[in-house]
């Protein structure tokens, strides 16, 4: 893909300093642009670089002041970084655009694919599936029986959806995925042995959710575990039975949600976060990486850090007095001492 300076003003409504026909073919951050890149700057601290690149074209402000000659031609907008954010959703938009369905691949004859769908090799469609428009499923996917998508869903490769499973539209799975996995189900007998419970229930992810790679999203035992519209699953995050996350809800790497507790929209969970299980987590909650959430939170909007869990606050203060303890137990020593001279005195 190759667009000019003049293209791509046109795109962003900017105007061109330079020459207004130099062309560019890849994308690059400002320090490392090199001839026929486009680069962008919007954080000062890197103004540096727009006197030094060898990026052919820069994104750069309107209110961008320059103190020595730039050899890079600019185009000129009203916010670089959102400029540059347009291009790279459209740069991407571009570069994922496939169709078609490539073969060797397997399609169960009942099932209903919709208009424009890219189906990749050695992806398994299984009977009674239906799938709406614009889909893509990348080489490796495997989707089980009676699987609904909507229209705009991409399925990156070696994502896994068992059986009975919903997915909304416009929502991105990406690989190594698995939704609708069993959850964790045993129940313990007299001898110490366990004995795995059906898990009959299945997994709906609604409108505009994004899944990241090697995340697991594991069915309800009955009923559903839900994953809400706007929904942003990082990489590596295990989602148990019958959890439901509400609307905009994030969370972050590596984190954990035990099975029937329930999130409330716009929670957001740092990596590594656990939730334990048959909890709820109020509207806007905020927790920091690395924390234990082992309780309800009723409170709405708060902040939350340690494990178990207080508030952010709370656990600031805490964390002072603890780098203190060193000082605090010398002290302590030196008055254990001064007391035992007095009482040997008074002796």
């Amino acid at each position: 893909m190759q667009f000019t300076a003049k293209d791509i003003a046109f795109m962003l409504n900017g105007t061109v300093e330079g020459d207004p026909l130099v062309a560019v073919n890849h994308l690059a951050k400002i320090e490392e642009g090199s001839v026929g890149s486009l680069s962008f700057l919007a954080n000062p601290k890197y103004e540096q670089y727009l006197y030094t690149t060898n990026a052919s074209v820069v994104i750069i402000n309107n209110s961008q002041e320059l103190t020595a000659p730039v050899n890079a031609t600019l185009i000129r907008v009203e916010n670089a970084y959102g400029a540059f954010t347009l291009l790279l959703e459209k740069y991407n938009t571009i570069k994922l655009n496939k169709t078609g369905i490539e073969q060797p691949c397997f399609i169960h004859p009942s099932a209903a694919i919709g208009t424009e769908p890219y189906i990749g090799a050695f992806a398994y469609i299984s009977q009674d599936v239906a799938m709406g428009d614009n889909c893509k499923i990348y080489p490796g996917c495997y989707i089980a029986d009676n699987v609904k998508l909507g229209s705009n869903v991409t399925l990156f490769p070696g994502v896994k959806v068992y059986f009975d499973c919903i997915i909304g539209n416009n929502v991105v799975i990406h690989s190594g995925a698995i939704i609708g996995s069993d959850g964790f189900g045993f129940s313990p007998n007299a001898d110490g042995t366990y004995t795995k419970i059906a898990q009959i229930g299945n997994v709906v992810i609604e409108d505009n959710v994004e899944i990241g790679a090697n995340a697991t999203i594991d069915r309800a035992t009955m009923g559903s575990t839900i994953i809400r519209s706007g929904v942003k699953v990082d990489n590596l995050v295990q989602i148990a039975h019958n959890v439901e996350l509400g609307k905009n809800t994030v969370i972050a790497a590596q984190s954990g949600v035990a099975g029937s507790s329930k999130l409330a929209e716009n929670v957001v969970l740092g990596g590594q976060v656990g939730v334990v299980g048959h909890i709820s987590i109020a509207k806007g909650t905020q927790v920091q990486a690395q924390s234990g959430i082992s309780r309800t939170i009723t409170q709405e909007g708060g902040k939350w850090a340690g494990s178990p869990a207080i508030s952010y606050a709370n656990n600031m203060r805490s964390n002072v007095v603890i780098s203190r303890l060193p000082e605090l137990e010398k002290r302590v020593d030196e008055l254990e001492k001064i007391i035992t001279e007095l009482t040997n005195k008074g002796n």
